[in-house]
């Protein structure tokens, strides 16, 4: 008998196929396989929104090839993503594969590991339709607004603006924001800040707070702080009070894809996009070497709103907490922590975690990149202190009276560490967040101190901070605005269309998202209200469970949008939209007019604003000729190979390349060499990737000419399971291959190099 597995991702077919034995088959279809067309709408809104669905362009062979296989197949297992749109992809192939209903049975992974993948093989179900409907409910919501909103921007705004329902009420949330900024009134405020000291070389920074009466105070001008602080001339500060007390503080829960983001964003400076993709890497699966087993999952899937984790989980964590000799029993909580997901969550997968105890971060960390490992111990971290005990914190506050005023201080330290030992979670918070976590000398109740210094400082109040991309999907998770899956896409479509760009970490409207945002306001406020957008992700929350339809929600939707369009259509709005241009400082030497900053096929330049009476143009940039940078190589500076002066970096032709800086005089250079990330088999220095004769591509030894190794074909960390050997793969064929001659093994694999 032999079966078919078919996955979204090569490499998480690679990884599949480790797990399963010789009767099951696993290919890729390399995401979705059919649409809806580029070229039209392709839905007919008059035969209640029926969706025409064609195969992708560049799909055909992966089609027919998958084709051939499902019907040599006795079962088919559609195992793509556990989500709306892996439930689709898996719809989308049983009509384009032409899979009878009696071979087809969906499986899903929330993890890649051994156990999950077979136990899941073992309990396969039916296609859900109803998830199927929420994924094409929203994909016909969305091609409706964005072809029938977008001729609309071109007539109104400017040509080859494209309209989108999610995306527009994202840019409204960031447009509000700005126009909020720019509406705030500083408001003055002074502190004053006293320097204390007292016997045994004791010092305290205390702080005004008011009335020695204990009430507050509020200092609003420059003449009563100058009042406070001459009544406060040659006074002593005695301590009327001394407050100690605990705190306890509770770990954060596990990872959803909203806190993941967010954290990456804060700890580790990742977008969002690159934060999704380096967790799709670590969920598909990572080659931790043949000691370790091979390719393996090192996270559950990273899309999620749950919090909730397995009992085998817990129990792990439970286990590694535990027995970790710098943790111990001590550091496990009385009662096991459960978290409990917000209302709406979809509790279909579990929050993100490491899909298994046994590889520690710092024990694989030579098989992961940079950035895998970051992101992976970021992970690993977080779940281990969500299982941890409670932080202790012993707390002080003394208070201080002179001359009828009262100031304040306080503090703690830590008085068992808990979970923060592992983890502490970062917060957007852009004040003083170290106030308060001094330590405090001893004192009493009734002790003297002397004030060494008394300072005033006048203070104004901040506008609200920006977005950031971090607290930006916060926003969106708690307004209900798209889901796990849609927050990286949503961010990326409105800054790569110019509606919002980035400053440093902020998120700031551009000039067309804010005229565009005017416009959608006035004429289709319900696409740009995030309540409306919120409600309408419930209502496919709706479909997904079976308490509502596709149909029923559509009728209802486009009703009200057909009739919001006719009347914008049918007026003339053109000048009430018009995009203003960015001024720049450079005078148009014919006319003496500001230029402006226009846009063209090869990017932006200046332009003269009297166009076309003056027709003159200048780049927006001079180029400026830079110095060239010495090459180094491990730390030291490379020498020249013919007469040894130093190596610098250059740009050509073909890319970047190292050169003689004594050039012309000396004309020796060498190819920048791109390290491979695998050891060579001879010396166990890195591999680097060069190219040779008409530009084709090898491996080679950087120790060269010391070590003469090389390759046409590529290296992999992988080693032969016969004789030790390296294990290669021959361009564009699907097959591992031992290099040592005496050994003929081989080994398929669905990963291709390109």
């Amino acid at each position: 008998m032999q079966n078919l597995v078919i996955m979204e991702s090569p490499t998480k077919a690679a990884t599949v196929k480790n797990y399963l034995g010789s009767r099951y088959k696993v290919m890729a279809s390399n995401g979705h396989i059919r649409d809806l067309p580029k070229s039209t709408m392709g839905i007919d809104i008059d035969k209640d929104f029926e969706a025409h669905y064609i195969n992708i362009r560049g799909k055909s062979e992966i089609i027919n090839t998958l084709k051939k296989e499902a019907k040599a197949a006795d079962y088919v297992y559609l195992a793509t993503d556990p989500d709306r749109e892996g439930e689709a992809i898996a719809w989308h192939l049983i009509t384009a594969l032409e899979i009878p209903e009696k071979k087809v049975r969906r499986v899903t992974f929330n993890a890649i590991t051994k156990s999950v993948v077979k136990e899941s093989i073992k309990s396969p179900r039916g296609i859900d339709l109803n998830i199927v409907d929420a994924q094409q409910t929203r994909r016909i919501l969305d091609r409706i607004v964005g072809y029938k909103l977008s001729p609309y921007l071109w007539k109104t705004v400017k040509s080859g603006l494209s309209a989108g329902r999610v995306q527009s009420a994202a840019t409204k949330i960031i447009v509000d924001k700005e126009n909020e900024i720019r509406a705030f009134v500083p408001k003055e405020y002074w502190t004053i800040e006293a320097e204390l000291t007292g016997s045994g070389d004791r010092r305290f920074t205390a702080r005004f707070f008011g009335s020695d009466n204990g009430a507050k105070i509020d200092l609003e001008t420059k003449e009563q702080t100058e009042k406070i602080l001459a009544d406060l001339e040659g006074k002593r500060f005695t301590i009327s009070d001394i407050k100690k007390g605990k705190k306890v503080k509770n770990p954060e829960p596990p990872f959803t894809t909203s806190t993941l983001q967010q954290e990456a964003s804060r700890k580790l400076n990742f977008q969002s996009q690159k934060t999704m993709k380096v967790a799709q890497e670590l969920y598909e699966g990572i080659n931790l070497g043949h000691e370790n087993g091979g390719a393996h999952g090192l996270i559950t899937y990273m899309r999620t709103d749950s919090l909730r984790i397995a009992d085998e989980a817990r129990e792990a964590a439970k286990k590694f907490i535990t027995g970790n000799p710098k943790l111990g029993p001590d550091y496990y909580p009385s009662v096991p922590r459960i978290y409990k997901s917000k209302a709406g969550a979809q509790d279909a997968h579990e929050a993100i975690r490491p899909s298994t105890e046994m590889f520690e971060p710092a024990k694989i960390k030579k098989y992961l990149t940079n950035d895998q490992f970051k992101l992976y111990k970021l992970i690993w971290d977080r779940f281990i202190s969500s299982q941890m005990a409670s932080a202790v914190l012993a707390t002080t506050q003394i208070d201080f009276t002179a001359a009828g005023y009262l100031f304040r201080t306080s503090g703690y330290t830590v008085e068992f560490p808990g979970y923060m030992t592992v983890y502490e979670a970062s917060t957007d918070d852009t004040g003083d967040r170290e106030e308060g976590a001094k330590r405090l000398p001893d004192a009493e109740t009734g002790e003297k101190f002397d004030a060494e210094t008394i300072a005033n400082a006048q203070h104004f109040t901040s506008p609200p901070p920006r977005f950031t991309e971090a607290s930006l999907v916060k926003f969106l998770e708690e307004k209900g605005i798209g889901r796990p899956s849609t927050y990286t896409t949503i961010i990326t479509i409105i800054t790569t269309r110019g509606y919002v760009k980035r400053d440093g970490k902020s998120l700031v409207p551009t000039n067309l998202g804010e005229v565009t945002t005017r416009l959608m306001s006035e004429n289709f406020p319900d696409i740009v209200d995030y309540r409306f957008t919120a409600s309408l992700e419930s209502q496919l929350d709706a479909i997904e469970n079976g308490e509502a339809s596709m149909n029923g929600v559509l009728k209802e939707f486009y009703g009200d949008f057909d009739k919001e369009l006719t009347e914008a259509l049918s007026k003339n709005e053109k000048a009430e939209y018009h995009l203003q241009h960015e001024e720049t400082d450079i005078i148009c030497d014919k006319c003496g007019a500001k230029m402006i900053i226009r846009n063209g096929k090869y990017g932006k330049f200046a332009a003269c604003p009297n166009y076309p009476a003056c027709r003159n143009t200048k780049p927006l940039y001079e180029k400026k000729k830079s110095e060239p940078v010495v090459a180094k190589q491990d730390g030291e500076t490379m020498k020249c190979e013919v007469c040894g002066a130093d190596m610098v970096q250059r740009t050509g032709k073909f890319g970047t390349f190292y050169a003689c800086s004594r050039y012309p005089q000396c004309k020796f250079t060498k190819q920048k060499q791109k390290p491979l990330g695998v050891k060579c088999p001879k010396c166990g220095a890195d591999l680097v990737t060069k190219t040779g004769k008409n530009r084709n591509v090898f491996y080679s030894c950087s120790r060269y000419p010391n070590c003469d190794f090389s390759t046409w074909d590529m290296p992999t960390n992988e080693k032969c399971p016969v004789c030790g050997g390296m294990m290669v793969r021959k361009k564009g064929k699907n097959y591992l291959y031992c290099m040592n001659d005496k050994c003929k093994y081989k080994k398929e694999t669905e990963e291709t190099e390109e």
